[in-house]
């Protein structure tokens, strides 16, 4: 029953993006050059294509961006690769501040990349109305500091939907308004702090990877993926995620939260507010040193919450708020303390899990929590009423 609500809720969110996204703002618009652009070209103006550009998959890209301020309109057209596949091929590179928008790049090896070098340094780019379809890794931040704002756009079917080069380039990507689906990854937040708001992340076989930085959606839908995210600490030997929120949002009918490889998720911080999670193959485990997990409902997922530290050499307590939640139904425990901690635990209810239904011992009892029906019993560490 859940899983097919949940496609449907997809279905509807795919059909909304492919009628297409409105009409985009009119930066500069007054300022576009129409002009029959050519392969191998570099924009250093505000310009409109006419036609469909195809660029054989050579290691000179498509096309260069170099114009401070330029605006390149794709005037709906596509940019694609044509002839043989070859290793390296780039479609649009863009090497100062500027804004891509309204079209599609095909079948690249990278079809958007960011860069710098010693005469150019871009610190923030836009790119909006655009679709990648089927190219290796959709957007890429090769080198340098900056930000990325992504919106009202659409990556399809590519192996990679964003991407970054590690220990060459750091910064922020702002996604808003955009659809993710078909992604071996669909982004990583690698040197990167990733904000989403308003996306939609479907059919993906991995949401995100949080090797070093930070990830947070906002107001977002994280549906029938094979799983939600990698969170390792020590990644490289160094790495780890710094936060990990949801806040506003759906987690739902995905295969499992994180990869097999890798079972816990182990952010600094995690924060889950107001979200739905339903319906996800089996629980989540996450080790941490603080969490926010308030006003949430956790119905019929393959498995509850687990809470820990993370796995240090001498870890610090455990501490944060788990309040106000609902664990309803799932297979296994509603809510799982493995430590004892300084989390105050209150107004909580957990009704009909198959095994507890809050097994909290050593955490501060906050007051106001419920249980009942639970198969392994109600309450450990905290007092519960039964409604």
């Amino acid at each position: 029953m859940h899983r097919a609500r949940g496609l449907v809720s997809v279905a509807v969110g795919l059909a909304t993006f492919l009628a297409g996204p409105p009409a985009a703002r009119a930066d500069n618009e007054g300022e576009l050059t129409v002009r029959g652009i050519r392969c191998g070209d570099t924009v250093t103006r505000s310009t409109r294509l006419t036609h469909d550009l195809a660029c054989p998959g050579t290691d000179r890209p498509a096309l260069r961006v170099v114009g401070e301020g330029v605006v390149l309109d794709l005037g709906g057209h596509t940019v694609l690769r044509v002839g043989p596949e070859s290793h390296g091929s780039e479609g649009i590179v863009v090497l100062a501040n500027s804004t891509l928008r309204n079209g599609t790049i095909r079948g690249f090896e990278t079809g958007y990349v960011l860069d710098s070098d010693g005469e150019y340094q871009p610190d923030h780019v836009w790119l909006s109305q655009l679709t990648f379809v089927h190219n290796a890794t959709a957007i890429s931040h090769r080198n340098g500091n900056a930000t990325l704002t992504l919106t009202d756009s659409r990556l399809m079917w590519n192996g990679v939907g964003v991407a970054s080069e590690q220990d060459a380039s750091s910064g922020t990507y702002e996604v808003r308004s955009t659809l993710f689906i078909g992604h071996r990854l669909a982004f990583d937040a690698n040197f990167h702090s990733v904000d989403v708001a308003r996306s939609t992340f479907s059919y993906n076989e991995l949401v995100f990877w949080c090797p070093y930085g930070s990830v947070a959606f906002t107001s977002s839908r994280l549906e029938r993926n094979g799983a939600v995210g990698r969170l390792p600490i020590g990644e490289f030997g160094y790495g780890f995620c710094n936060v990990a929120s949801f806040v506003d949002t759906v987690i739902a009918s995905n295969g499992s939260f994180a990869p097999t490889d890798q079972p816990n998720w182990e952010p600094f911080e995690f924060v889950l507010r107001d979200s739905r999670v339903t319906d996800n193959g089996n629980g989540l485990q996450v080790r941490t040193r603080t969490v926010d997990i308030q006003g949430n409902t956790w119905r019929e997922n393959g498995g509850g919450l687990t809470l820990g530290d993370l796995p240090e050499y001498v870890p610090p307590e455990l501490t944060g708020t788990v309040s106000g939640n609902q664990f309803l139904r799932n297979r296994g425990d509603g809510l799982r303390v493995t430590v004892p901690s300084t989390l105050r635990v209150s107004r909580n209810r957990a009704f009909d899990n198959t095994g507890w239904g809050l097994y909290v011992p050593g955490v501060i009892d906050g007051g106001g929590n419920a249980a009942r029906g639970n198969g392994a019993g109600n309450c450990e560490g905290v007092s519960c009423a039964s409604r």
